[in-house]
């Protein structure tokens, strides 16, 4: 059951809830099949992300509104889509946890995605399992496995709820050879099972490696990510261009 502004408000001060902010909306369910979020619901429209660091972009774990939403992705889509569309009630969370992996995810899924109902779910996870792949510590096999739980799990309880599924990326970086050679091989594999998840669950596939790509023809690799995996500010900016380009097909609230 979703709160009103004012009920959140009060909840927020009184308990340090960490979440977002209420605005009058109303929200669209999805529709059966592939449309995006049609039929009308009471109120509100909640976005939650989920992920590793590249998600949690150091947020805070309380009701500091300066830094609630971290300092990536997530944030620059909450903070565009809240300025640019006041009226449509958005309630944008973060759960980003930094370090996380597949399994953690799985771990923490009812608390931190089930209990929050969002009815848009956004996923990005994998580059902190690719180490225990290549050390033999976990398998492809095994990570696929539990990312098809999480979805299970998400379609089980929340079946209207739309879900966004990104790629796990990397680019070029001052590792060994050995070290490269693996890591891409890890990280191609785990592209292909999203892209094939996104197609069995009806969810968004967005396409992050060839952009990031494409991107190193105009600037080198360093000026998207500062180690080859965590975004600089103009990374997070691609990805969160790329996000709200992706869901507008979902989301028929936001313009062109």
């Amino acid at each position: 059951m979703k709160i009103s502004r004012k009920r959140f408000i009060k909840a927020l001060s009184i308990t340090g809830f960490l979440g977002g902010v209420n605005f009058p909306y109303t929200i669209l369910a999805a529709d059966a099949g592939n449309a995006g979020i049609k039929e009308k619901k009471s109120k509100g429209l909640t976005v939650l992300f989920q992920g590793d660091s590249i998600t949690d972009g150091n947020r805070t774990r309380n009701n500091d509104w300066n830094h609630v939403m971290g300092h990536g992705y997530a944030y620059l889509v909450a903070s565009r889509l809240w300025f640019d569309y006041i009226s449509e009630d958005l309630m944008f969370y973060n759960r980003g946890v930094s370090g996380d992996k597949i399994k953690n995810l799985d771990d923490r899924w009812k608390e931190d995605t089930l209990d929050l109902h969002p009815d848009v779910l956004s996923i990005l996870i994998g580059v902190n399992d690719v180490s225990q792949i290549i050390k033999n510590e976990n398998s492809i096999e095994n990570w696929k496995k539990t990312y098809i739980n999480v979805l299970e799990k998400t379609k089980d309880a929340l079946p209207d709820t739309q879900i966004a599924l990104c790629e796990p990326f990397v680019l070029p970086y001052n590792w060994d050879e050995e070290k490269t050679e693996l890591f891409h091989e890890v990280i191609s594999k785990m592209q292909k099972i999203v892209k094939q998840l996104a197609e069995k669950y009806n969810a968004v596939f967005i396409e992050l490696q060839q952009p990031f790509k494409d991107a190193c023809k105009k600037v080198p690799a360093s000026y998207w990510v500062w180690d080859g995996i965590h975004p600089m500010p103009a990374g997070h900016e691609l990805i969160a261009r790329l996000w709200i380009k992706a869901m507008k097909k979902r989301l028929n609230f936001i313009e062109e």
